[in-house]
């Protein structure tokens, strides 16, 4: 296992920080404000692996969960409709992580990237098809 790095070591306090104040209901504003003031830029996931690339001003951090599947699968093609159902029970507080991530695939989403200086989501289809939302300022 590779050595923790200050930058790991920054995420991996601003996650917990998070954990504490975000509010079930709306909640990921306030886990992107935290992110934010520890430096993080932008998120980007890849939803088949499960995989999210975390950029800070201390450099790249690589968080891998359990993927959503192993071997060989079709992919969902891109729906709108599905995706923001899937976005709007996150917001609701309906959903923990897990099932938002494999909302997100059901809804042929293959990658989103989080920009936490525009506050702005954009998530993506297999054939680039996009969706972006933004999400409100907050104050801690």
């Amino acid at each position: 296992m590779p050595p923790v790095t200050p930058a790991a070591s920054n995420l991996k306090a601003a996650l917990a920080r998070a954990a504490e104040v975000r509010p079930k209901v709306g909640g990921f504003p306030h886990l992107a404000e935290v992110l934010r003031q520890a430096g993080v830029t932008r998120c980007a996931m890849t939803v088949p692996s499960n995989a999210m690339l975390y950029v800070t001003e201390q450099g790249p951090v690589a968080v891998r969960g359990e993927p959503l599947f192993t071997g060989m699968t079709d992919v969902p093609l891109f729906d709108r409709a599905a995706l923001l159902a899937a976005l709007r029970a996150d917001q609701a507080g309906a959903t923990a992580f897990p099932e938002f991530v494999r909302g997100c695939w059901q809804a042929g989403v293959v990658r989103y990237d989080v920009d936490l200086t525009a506050r702005t989501c954009t998530y993506y289809g297999a054939n680039e098809e996009s969706y972006v939302e933004t999400y409100p300022e907050v104050t801690l």
